[in-house]
């Protein structure tokens, strides 16, 4: 089939290559002309043959919207854009809701995989309408791993999302997990060769993971981490998950404790602290450092 791909970064790149792989045509759009193979949205419309199928591959919020947007007034009834960056799922719905006014079919598919999803296939969690994903299944059958897992039909529009949404919180706990594992056995004197613990763990533990396996990745590089700075940027589906949890009273206090972690990475010295030294100071007597 023909697929129009808007947004060849990381990602967006690499799953053209993976749909090419599998005997589709791909039309990439890009703002950066030396990715693209054609020179606008209007121009990528225009060469694919209906009913198209156009998938957006660029950040959630604003940059997503516009296309959205510019796509509504190029395409026509039966097409489906399909969303596959990380949008919330409120988008989603606003944006089936603008699309269905013109007859348009919207796909919201969570995608996971990263830099490894060339080689390895992307997992998908599709949110929309049975007609509108049945459209798009050869290339979510070209994206996926090989095998039965990998793809799921979440449900109704922004399903894809929510899921997705809520694997990256998973995520965010078990990966400060193991940081916090590693903190501490880098702590105490007794544990000499950290890095091969967490080798030792690849096999025959209940612990052992994908994570795991690039947890240990790091180490061969870079044994101790020294070379990297103590920052952990949040992408947004973390806090979004938190919210969700919060209007839907599910308690979710790992995922929300890695959350608040990353938030306190960014610090060099603890507001926070200052206060409780302060107060432990005052009842207490308690020694403060200073400045």
């Amino acid at each position: 089939m023909e697929l129009g791909l808007v947004g060849l970064g990381k990602m967006g790149g690499n799953m053209r290559e993976r749909i090419r792989r599998a005997g589709h045509t791909v039309l990439g759009y890009d703002r950066n002309p030396d990715l693209a193979d054609v020179h606008s949205l209007e121009e990528l419309v225009g060469r694919l043959e209906g009913p198209r199928v156009v998938w957006v591959m660029i950040p959630a919020g604003a940059a997503t919207q516009s296309t959205v947007d510019e796509l509504a007034s190029l395409l026509s009834p039966g097409d489906v854009v399909v969303d596959g960056g990380n949008s919330r799922w409120t988008d989603d719905e606003k944006h089936a809701v603008e699309l269905g006014i013109k007859g348009i079919g919207f796909v919201d598919a969570g995608v996971s995989g990263g830099v490894w999803g060339l080689e390895n296939g992307y997992a998908l969690m599709v949110g929309g309408d049975p007609e509108n994903i049945a459209k798009v299944q050869p290339v979510f059958d070209a994206l996926k791993p090989e095998g039965d897992f990998g793809f799921v039909h979440a449900g109704k529009v922004g399903a894809g999302h929510f899921s997705k949404m809520v694997h990256n919180g998973i995520e965010y706990a078990m990966m400060q997990a193991y940081a916090e594992g590693w903190e501490l056995l880098e702590k105490v004197d007794s544990v000499t060769d950290v890095r091969e613990v967490f080798r030792s763990w690849q096999e025959g533990t209940v612990i052992r993971s994908w994570l795991l396996d690039l947890a240990v990745n790091a180490l061969d590089d870079d044994e101790h981490l020294a070379k990297l700075r103590g920052f952990a940027e949040d992408s947004g589906e973390g806090r979004w998950t938190v919210e969700a949890a919060i209007d839907n009273s599910v308690p979710l206090p790992a995922i929300t404790a890695s959350l608040f972690a990353r938030f306190a990475s960014r610090q060099e010295d603890s507001p926070q602290m200052k206060m409780v030294a302060a107060l432990r100071n005052q009842f207490g007597g308690h020694a403060v450092e200073k400045k």
